[in-house]
């Protein structure tokens, strides 16, 4: 969460142009069979004005909420591997018709937008073993733009609640389809995991086949994406035990009406029936190419470490409880719990702090509603003045309460939680919101980044030694394993590449 006055997308644009998505609700029927077929074909079409001017329009938007474009050596490759796939999809007469970028996000990401626009977030790289990988991902991206399912997705958005990331896990206990859909869309949709309207069954399996013949017409081997989500599957897994959440949970990228486990057999399957036994992986170039990637938070965004979220420059702390896991942004830091959902974030303050509380409260209600609250309290903590109020909505499962809890740093600086929980049930956040303190600046000093370096297996390295090296307090050998798709049955050989991650 960088340090901006908080200012909040049109997060319905967002959601009608953006690609793979994590709610659960179904996005409709496919677009027509002609559209896919067309797009497997390689027809060239060309991509037209109004869709360039939309993609433009929205570009920038997405560089803001995704930490804009990662400013690394890995730049340059990706933008050449992402035009050379995206050209097999027939959209395009042109490499240069397509603009791709690598976004400087920690969350395992990829999509396209209309008007050629393709994007892979640094996180999601790091996680691939060679560049077919990276291929195969962007080619499934741009498959649900040349199969047209975003007009699809872009009319069930008028029918439908979506909700941002905040209501991904508990909006069908906490939200359900009342008007406070509207809130989780208009503020709890804006951190750096926004994620839009989900995909069909049928059309994920079709992005999945559309990326597997360019993959196989671009000369890569159609197996790629297969043994990507495979990938993704086990990294969502140890993600999820390092949160204290149910690891059987599916990751972000691949998370979809189909099974990961059946997705991964089903593209394996399919690749398989082209009868291409070969095809280039290029493992050498691209860890040449990654090595050196930042990884996990940037610093400068802050971090976060186990149930601490820590920023730097800021210099400030808390703790989420256990079973709550948090999200990244540069707008603020989503918090997410079966028990309740919130964000911590900052707006414009003077110093008045009643001004800056109703202001949380309106910016949650959204446009055209409003949030009753009761008197604003005043306490302190860890010696920051401290200001909060609690309103009570109407939900379809019940009544909701909405906490504004305010934290003064300074006279012209403040941050705050907004959080959702049962009505009567908000002091599960009691701890957290008690856990906000200053850093010192030797504790600031030592928040490290972490990185991807690439290493050279020596006679005598073992997984277990080298796990050992990764910056990581907790399963370090099941992210080595994960980082490089291994077994923890296989012997490492002198001379092979791996990835560590360290600080």
């Amino acid at each position: 969460m960088t340090r901006i006055s908080v200012k909040f997308l049109s997060t319905a644009a967002l959601f009608s142009l953006m690609a793979c998505g994590g709610s659960n609700a179904d996005a409709g029927a496919v677009e027509s069979a002609s559209a896919g077929q067309s797009a497997r074909q390689g027809e060239v079409r060309s991509i037209s004005a109004a869709d360039k001017k939309k993609g433009a329009e929205a570009h920038p938007q997405l560089l803001q909420e995704f930490g804009g474009s990662y400013d690394g050596p890995q730049t340059a490759y990706v933008v050449r591997i992402g035009q050379d796939i995206a050209v097999q999809s027939g959209l395009g007469d042109a490499r240069s018709d397509f603009t791709v970028t690598l976004l400087n996000s920690p969350v395992n990401n990829a999509f396209a937008i209309p008007g050629g626009y393709v994007y892979l977030t640094r996180q999601l790289m790091a996680l691939m073993n060679d560049e077919a990988e990276m291929a195969g991902v962007l080619g499934h991206e741009v498959g649900h733009v040349a199969a047209e399912h975003g007009r699809k997705r872009q009319k069930a958005a008028r029918r439908n609640s979506i909700l941002g990331a905040l209501g991904q896990i508990g909006a069908a206990v906490l939200l359900g389809d009342s008007a406070l859909g509207k809130l989780g869309q208009e503020v709890f949709g804006t951190g750096s995991q926004l994620l839009t309207l989900k995909y069909s069954r049928k059309q994920e399996h079709e992005a999945d086949d559309l990326g597997i013949a360019y993959l196989a017409s671009a000369g890569y081997a159609p197996q790629a994406l297969s043994t990507m989500l495979e990938s993704l599957a086990a990294q969502s897994a140890i993600d999820a035990r390092a949160a204290g959440r149910d690891a059987r949970g599916v990751p972000t990228w691949a998370s979809t009406h189909p099974n990961p486990v059946q997705r991964v057999s089903r593209a394996a399957k399919n690749a398989s029936k082209l009868g291409i036994s070969g095809g280039k992986r290029n493992r050498d170039a691209f860890l040449r190419n990654v090595d050196g990637i930042l990884y996990g938070d940037d610093p400068k965004q802050g971090v976060i470490e186990g149930n601490d979220f820590l920023h730097p420059d800021l210099k400030l702390k808390f703790t989420v409880p256990n079973g709550f896991s948090m999200q990244n942004g540069t707008r603020a830091v989503t918090i997410r719990g079966s028990a309740g959902q919130g964000q911590f974030s900052t707006g414009p303050y003077n110093g008045n702090m009643t001004t800056y509380i109703a202001s949380a409260f309106k910016a949650v209600s959204g446009k055209g509603q409003a949030i009753e609250y009761g008197d604003i309290q005043r306490t302190t903590v860890n010696g920051l003045p401290v200001s909060y109020a609690i309103g009570r909505v109407k939900s379809r499962n019940g009544q909701v309460d909405v906490t504004v809890f305010a934290y003064e740093f300074s006279k012209n600086s403040a941050f705050h939680f907004a959080t959702l929980a049962p009505a009567g049930k908000g002091a599960v956040f009691s701890p957290m919101y008690d856990s906000v303190k200053r850093l010192t600046s030797a504790e600031a000093a030592a928040i490290k980044p972490r990185k991807i370096d690439v290493v050279t297996v020596r006679r005598g390295d073992t997984i277990d030694s080298l796990s050992r090296k990764m910056a990581y307090t907790s399963y370090q050998k099941d992210r080595f394993l994960v980082l490089n798709r291994m077994r923890s049955n296989e012997s490492l050989r002198a001379g092979q590449k791996v990835k560590l991650v360290i600080y």
